[in-house]
Parts: structure tokens; sequence; C-alpha cells
């Protein structure tokens, strides 16, 4: 789970976190009236949206008056931001963070994430903050610094002292640094965390250390202890389909192609969209309906899938073991008679191919259903290849 960067710094001060005074805003009224309340010369107007790179894509301005603060708030509310993490189609900005300026001399990166190579938890830090740490890491990665953390003892004072020193801040910001390092370290393992990431972290040019920005995730499995942090989701900010797989227990993933597809585990609908792609398609999802499905649920994710008429066709991939392919079959039958006008016919192309448990009876049952636009592949292969030539020459299975 995601969510702003204003709720991120607000967690983060609770914490102890030093990030600058500021205050969300979600009409042109009420960023003037923050701006007023913060009284600095410089002031920062930041469109909050979950999706990196919004300064180069114009989300953040610097005001110096507050005729300036009203100008940028009343540009960018309502804006369609596009950067580098929202794809094309953008994300529009409903609510914005006003916060004073800082004086910065210097910027750098740091991080917390799970490493689960190591099964620990790394604080990774650069003194090249401000710009894209995947690109610091692809074109210099000597300047990128790791700290393994210990589970059981947690972040220790020296590894905080020693990335602070690998980082090369100045002496009078040395102990400020660690001591921000230690309560970064509180609020991933206090919260649930999965990242942590302050980009830049700074140093003003009266030696504090700050968290000029900053993103928290959260692991979703443990959202159950922090109602708090659910309470912060914004669902304007997530993908409509996305939410609506959650709420039925499918494991969705909009991936903004026009080739859907089911599938049982996590593993092969990874392979199913890898091959989906080497046959020329272009996958619209990925979708895990798990190892428990009832035909609901299949009907459910085919109503998913198809819904906005994204998917031009639908390549079903199923190896039966716990889920049965009699299950799947009816499922698709039943998505048939919810989704069609007349019960019978299927808007896109569907290619099925099943294999495992009960697989004689599931062929039979869309065998002897008066289906159409359904058609049986005997392998994974064939099938991805065929339902990609389907949807290429927008024809349908009969």
């Amino acid at each position: 789970m995601n969510i702003h960067e204003y709720q991120s710094k607000a967690i983060l001060k609770s914490y102890g976190v030093a990030v600058p005074n500021g205050a969300p805003a979600f009409n042109v009224d009420e960023a003037v009236a923050v701006a007023e309340k913060l009284s600095t010369p410089i002031m920062v107007v930041k469109a909050q949206i979950h999706a990196g790179g919004r300064g180069k894509a114009g989300g953040v301005k610097l005001a110096h008056n507050l005729d300036e603060v009203r100008t940028y708030a009343t540009e960018l509310l309502g804006k369609t931001l596009v950067t580098h993490q929202t794809g094309p189609e953008g994300k529009t900005v409903n609510r914005l963070l006003i916060e004073e300026g800082s004086s910065i001399a210097h910027e750098y990166y740091l991080s917390l994430v799970i490493d689960r190579s190591t099964a620990r938890v790394v604080m990774m830090g650069s003194s090249e903050g401000g710009v894209e740490i995947e690109k610091v890491a692809a074109e210099s990665p000597e300047k990128i610094f790791r700290e393994y953390i210990d589970p059981v003892i947690g972040l220790a004072p020296f590894q905080a002292t020693r990335m602070a020193y690998a980082l090369n801040f100045p002496p009078k910001a040395i102990r400020k640094a660690a001591a921000l390092m230690m309560k970064l370290y509180d609020a991933f393992i206090g919260k649930d965390c999965s990242q942590v990431e302050i980009n830049p972290l700074v140093v003003t040019t009266d030696d504090d250390v700050i968290a000029l920005d900053a993103k928290l995730n959260f692991d979703d499995s443990a959202l159950f202890r922090h109602p708090d942090i659910v309470a912060l989701r914004d669902e304007t900010e997530e993908d409509a389909k996305e939410r609506r797989a959650a709420q039925s227990e499918l494991n969705y993933v909009n991936l903004g192609g026009n080739v859907a597809c089911m599938v049982n585990g996590a593993g092969l609908a990874m392979a199913t969209v890898d091959i989906l792609k080497h046959y020329g398609g272009n996958p619209a999802n990925f979708l895990d309906v798990g190892g428990d499905s009832t035909p609901e649920k299949i009907a459910e994710a085919f109503q998913i899938m198809l819904d906005g008429g994204q998917a031009k066709g639908i390549f079903v991939n199923i190896f039966g073991g716990i889920n049965k392919c009699d299950l799947v079959a009816q499922g698709i039958v039943d998505a048939a008679k919810i989704i069609s006008e007349d019960g019978k016919t299927l808007p896109v192309p569907v290619v099925v191919r099943l294999e495992g448990t009960n697989v004689e009876r599931g062929r039979e049952i869309l065998l002897e259903t008066p289906i159409k636009n359904v058609i049986m592949a005997k392998t994974m292969e064939g099938g991805a290849e065929q339902i990609v030539k389907l949807v290429a020459e927008g024809g349908s299975a009969q």
C-alpha cells in the first residue's frame, strides 16, 4: 500500500525525523491559507500523486509570495501529471503539499528496503541525492553504500555512523544524520513498511539534516495491525480493476495491453505473460485466481478483465492441482451467462488450456455447452500463439 508524501512525512515526524513544516491543501484557498501560516521567503507547492518524477514533470513549484502560491495551486490542481512512473495516461492531481523552503547545502539518497536474498532489511545510501537512484546504480554503482541490518538487534549505531561517513556528511552533521537513520529504522519496523525512501535527504546551510521528500510503502499483509495506515488510503490513486480484484481475493495487476490472461499460481502467471510477449502479444494483465477458485470467482475474474473494453482476447491457462479444472470450466460458462446478452457468446475470443485435476471433465463442460467464441488449446505454447493471432486479426473463435 502506498500513501502520499505529506502523509509519509507526518508518520516520520511522529518518530522524530526532521521534515519541513507544511500541510496538505485540497483547493486553492487552502493552499494560500497554509502558505500564510508558513511565513517563509520561499514556499514549495508540490503535487501529491502516487508516483515519482514529479519535479521533472512540472509538479513541484517554488513560490516567493502568496500570489505565486495561488497561481501554482490553480495550475496544478486538476492537472494530469505524466511522469516516468505514471505511464502515458498520467495521474490527476487532487491535492497539494504546501511547505517551507529549505536552504540546501547538499542532497543525499537514503532508503530502507527488504533484501529477500539475505532475508534482512538493508539501508542504502548515496551522496547522489535528488536524482533517479536507478540511474546512479547503473552508471556509478560504487556510489551506493549498503548496511545489512541484523533483525535481532536492529540497526546498530555504529552502522548508522558508518553510513554517514561513507556518504561524506559534513562533520557537524554526522551525529544528526546517524540519529535520523536510527529513527527511520524505528519507523520502518514500527509501521511494518516494505520501503522507506528519502530522496533527497538534505543538509542545510545550518548543518541541519532534513527529509526533504519521503515515500513510504507498507506490507499489505500487516495492515490489519495498522488501522491508522489503512485510513490513509487514497483509492482515487489506485487502479479500479486492481481494487475490485483485491475485494474478491484475486491477485490482479493491470499491465496496459490488450491480451488478458487468467492463470492459477504466480509463477505460471509470470510465465504466461512472458510467452504472450514471446509470440508478439501485449499482455493486458497479470491475474492469479489462486488455488481455491469457485465458478463465482472465475466469473468475477472474467468481468474484471473485460471491464472497460481493454481486453480484446483472453487466454485461460490453468494447471489444476488444488484448483480443479472442472470448476474453472464451469466458471467460464457462468461468466458467459452473466456477461453476454444471450448467455452464450463471450464478447472476445477466449483460448483455454487446461491440464491437471479433473481436466477431462473440464474439457467436457466447455465442449458440451453452447458457448461461442471459446477454443480449446492442447498446449500452453499453442494457446498463447493462437490468442495473440486472434487478437491481431480482430477475429473470433467459433
